[in-house]
């Protein structure tokens, strides 16, 4: 009974992590095919994981078991080397919804919520499980300042600490 218990636990405590916050609701009508391919991170909320990288990238491919790999990059100045790390995804629910799961660590995932997406596919606004994690992907190092300001104006709506971003400084 003891182990059901904890068994039931960490499937509670795991599949919480999947969840979308409150509020931010995934795109529809997702295609997959389109989304694969590399983005760079024009800007983020700062977290443990990429902390002090630059120029950061994440490259999305098609894995054999009908998931995603993910290959995220991004410069260490201080050490003044590149850093890699490379993952797995899978929908959360259906694949035509911009929800997925992520893990870099073994079976422990977090979500993966794509809330807005341009219609040629060439920006990204990305949520984790909570509102700590925040990312603007673009096909380009760089977006307009138009998009930037859209992309602080709605998730500033949904919650998120938009003061508090970290946006990617691209040499012209």
């Amino acid at each position: 009974m003891f182990r059901t218990l904890i068994s039931l636990g960490l499937a509670v405590l795991i599949g919480g992590c999947s969840a979308a916050p409150e509020g931010v609701e995934p795109v529809e009508h997702f295609e997959l095919n389109r989304y694969l391919g590399k983005w760079y991170e024009v800007a983020r909320l700062d977290h443990s994981f990429e902390r002090g990288l630059t120029q950061v990238t994440a490259e999305y491919s098609l894995r054999e078991d009908d998931g995603v790999k993910v290959i995220n990059r991004g410069f260490d100045a201080a050490a003044g080397e590149w850093r890699e790390a490379i993952g797995k995804a899978y929908f959360v629910e259906e694949p035509d919804q911009g929800h997925l799961k992520v893990s870099f660590f073994g079976p422990f995932y977090g979500a993966y919520v794509i809330f807005e997406l341009g219609r040629d596919y060439q920006y990204s606004f990305v949520s984790g499980p909570d509102r700590d994690y925040l990312w603007l992907l673009s096909r380009t190092p760089a977006v307009s300042d138009a998009l930037m300001e859209r992309f602080i104006k709605k998730a500033a709506s949904l919650g998120f600490d938009t003061d508090a971003l970290i946006v990617e400084k691209v040499k012209q």
